[in-house]
């Protein structure tokens, strides 16, 4: 169980990070990046449980969790940050 909240963790953070650096935003802060990869996830599963698409296992869920990212860091980009 802790585990598994510990790679959980540590998938969102790895998420958020490269949609920063895909997204052409740089590295920014770590814990911003942690922040929106964890958020990212579950956008992303929740997304992904929408059509029908499930991780089966870490490197699905990296993916699910970079294209939550993505969306979240976009929302974040676009309406909050100046």
């Amino acid at each position: 169980m802790i585990v598994s909240l510990i790679l959980w963790l540590a998938v969102g953070a790895l998420a958020g990070y490269l949609a920063n650096v895909l997204m052409g935003r740089g590295t920014g802060n770590i814990l911003h990046n942690c922040i929106l990869g964890i958020i990212g996830g579950f956008v992303g599963g929740f997304l992904g449980s929408l059509i029908g698409i499930t991780a089966t296992n870490v490197i699905g869920s990296i993916l699910i969790a970079i294209v939550g990212a993505f969306v979240v860091v976009w929302v974040y980009n676009k309406f909050i940050a100046k």
